[in-house]
């Protein structure tokens, strides 16, 4: 594995690298980043050979997307993929009238949800304003799942469909952004949308992981067989993966639970036996499936970035892959060549 091997997307063939570049981070998540660390952070990506960007309005309330736009506005544009997301509209606001909460010190708008088709006209032309690009390579519905919406996410998911899925369509017709599709949490989500639309591609965050593979029954089948290509977020399951089965590990933004624990702690003695790091497996298994074409860890620091790239560059020998599939720590079907 490589970070910046390239794989294509089979229906809109852009070329992604295998590592992306996740810029929640530059929208001040949970704590501030300056305006130079992340312009410097942008452009320590971009010499690693980076060369897809995935951000969204509310990542900072627009500081994220204005942010990667000012970093990116002057390289050459066919040579990076841009994606955003569409499903919240940003309104100016007063800062001391904002919940910024997760976001620290974002811009100064408020966002509301909105999926319509008007709405998602709206959203797409107020990010290319933010980015200062002139198109943009793929737009995702965003968080249309139940962790979102709770008892509404029926109601709002018929609605994007009705409403973000058609706008999208008919951008994509006419050539404002390349590929389409949905970025969610929940696999029986994108199944439903992937069903329902003609979408290209889809961003699943934590739901592919070596601890979750429940994506192998359904949701990936369907890819392979409509050629959606899958970008995954939260390769880590929010911490356990990264940080290993230490005391107040996170496991999908909570406190991993005792058996979370001993799984991680089995999976990291089979690590230790062939002398290969946690984070590096669990980023590379994710890869080794055919549809999944990039993956977006969070990056907050040059540091981090440059760990990334060498997580993915480093060898795993085939046989830990057979070792975790011989303890039953992984699935059998799961692809690890």
């Amino acid at each position: 594995m490589n970070a910046t091997h390239t794989k294509t997307w089979p229906r809109s063939k852009l070329t992604t690298t295998a590592l992306g570049f996740g810029a929640a981070q530059l929208g001040n998540f949970n704590r501030e980043m300056s305006d130079s660390d992340a312009h410097a952070l942008i452009q320590e990506a971009w010499e690693a050979g980076l060369k897809f960007y995935d951000t969204a309005p509310s990542y900072g309330h627009g500081l994220s997307e204005a942010r990667l736009g000012q970093g990116l506005r002057w390289k050459p544009r066919g040579d990076f993929i841009l994606s955003t997301k569409v499903g919240r509209l940003l309104t100016p606001r007063a800062r001391q009238h904002i919940d910024f909460n997760p976001w620290v010190n974002g811009l100064p708008f408020d966002w509301h949800f909105d999926y319509s088709y008007d709405g998602t006209m709206r959203s797409i032309e107020d990010s290319l304003q933010r980015t200062g690009l002139e198109y943009i390579d793929v737009a995702l519905i965003h968080e249309i799942d139940v962790a979102t919406h709770g008892a509404h996410q029926r109601e709002i998911f018929e609605g994007s469909m009705n409403g973000a899925a058609k706008a999208l369509l008919r951008l994509r017709d006419q050539g404002v952004v390349k590929s389409i599709g949905v970025g969610v949490n929940e696999c029986d989500v994108a199944v439903n949308a992937i069903q329902l639309a003609d979408f290209d591609c889809i961003l699943l965050a934590g739901r592919y992981t070596l601890l979750e593979q429940h994506a192998l029954d359904e949701l990936f089948p369907l890819c392979e067989m409509r050629d959606v290509s899958v970008i995954v977020g939260g390769g880590y399951n929010s911490g356990v993966l990264a940080t290993g089965a230490v005391p107040g590990a996170m496991y999908n933004y909570a406190p991993a639970d005792d058996t979370v624990l001993g799984r991680v702690r089995h999976i990291e003695n089979i690590c230790k036996e062939f002398n290969v790091s946690l984070k590096s497996v669990a980023l590379q298994f994710i890869l080794k499936h055919p549809v999944v074409k990039t993956v977006i860890p969070g990056t907050r620091s040059i540091s981090q970035l440059h760990e990334n790239v060498n997580l993915l560059n480093s060898p795993i020998p085939a046989e830990l892959w057979s070792a975790l599939k011989d303890d039953k720590l992984i699935r059998d079907d799961s692809p690890v060549l």
